[in-house]
């Protein structure tokens, strides 16, 4: 029998600037709404939340879980999610390691505003989660960088040029890519995002966007201009580095964060489960919202409205 959780939360602050955890609080039970607005308000504070001994042991607990913060997307646009359970992607080695800086779906045009992991097969070593404050980054800038970087829109897409080296391939590297592009993508967002909630501003950009090109410059331009920005979103200061154990569920504000999964454990199995939570449409300082170029991603997730 489910319980009503009611308690104070305490998390203890992993950074500075980005991630708190607490240990033992029961999300397999039903959560009160006053947890819940807890949980949401130090998810504004700290950008990405660890919940240890969570008592999160099946896709329906996490899938309860997420569903507390708004509706669910699917697993994802172009990969199948697990069997049977329409909203949880596995993240699984054996399918590659994630190991570029991303946020999560921002090839369509309202990406999730927030994603959950749950652990399930863990290395004996490595497997961490690297989880970067991309307002951080955005306060990090000079103010002639950051003024500049307020009035730029990047293109972010799916079709990836995948420019690992073949020997560094996964072993289903090609049979993945496929899968993965098999409907194409394309999106204008915003360099700069405000935060629908907290009025952040954070940059908007990572793996998808580095992909094509930043609005009326050429590829070379903004090649450059991207891999300086970026340089500020992973710079250790905004950087949580997330090691998992057993029975462990992430949450992470999608919208004004970054992550990278680190191949450092020697082909291991190691195997999260996602659920991701619908998203509003990026807005940028200047008020103007994302628009999509191709793929329609009505089918993938609904777009929410947050004030």
């Amino acid at each position: 029998m489910t319980t009503i959780t009611e308690t104070k939360l305490e998390f203890t602050k992993l950074g500075s600037r980005i991630g708190a955890e607490i240990r033992g609080l029961d999300l397999g039970a039903e959560l009160s709404p006053d947890t819940i607005a807890q949980i949401r308000e130090a998810l504004n504070v700290h950008k990405a939340l660890v919940f240890r001994e969570a008592n999160v042991r099946s896709d329906e607990d996490q899938v309860r879980f997420a569903g507390y913060f708004g509706p669910l997307t699917k697993a994802h646009p172009t990969v199948a999610s697990v069997d049977g359970k329409p909203a949880v992607l596995p993240v699984d080695s054996e399918n590659g390691s994630a190991n570029n800086w991303h946020t999560d779906v921002t090839f369509v045009v309202n990406p999730p505003q927030a994603s959950t992991l749950r652990s399930i097969t863990l290395p004996a070593y490595g497997g961490e989660t690297l989880i970067a404050s991309s307002a951080g980054a955005y306060r990090d800038l000079p103010d002639e960088l950051r003024n500049f970087a307020d009035t730029l829109w990047a293109i972010h897409t799916n079709d990836y040029d995948y420019s690992v080296p073949k020997n560094l391939e996964h072993a289903n590297a090609e049979e993945r890519r496929k899968e993965f592009t098999r409907i194409h993508f394309e999106t204008a967002h915003p360099v700069v995002r405000v935060h629908p909630l907290t009025g952040e501003r954070g940059l908007f950009i990572g793996g998808f966007a580095q992909r094509l090109r930043i609005v009326g410059l050429s590829n070379t331009e903004s090649r450059d201009i991207l891999r300086l920005l970026q340089a500020y979103v992973t710079r250790p200061e905004n950087v949580v580095r997330v090691d998992w154990e057993p029975d462990q569920l992430v949450l992470f504000d999608n919208r004004i964060t970054q992550h990278y999964a680190p191949d450092n454990y020697d082909g291991q199995p190691r195997k999260l489960n996602r659920v991701t939570i619908a998203g509003d449409v990026p807005v940028g300082v200047d008020g103007r919202s994302s628009t999509a170029i191709k793929g329609d991603s009505s089918t993938y997730s609904e777009t929410v409205v947050l004030h």
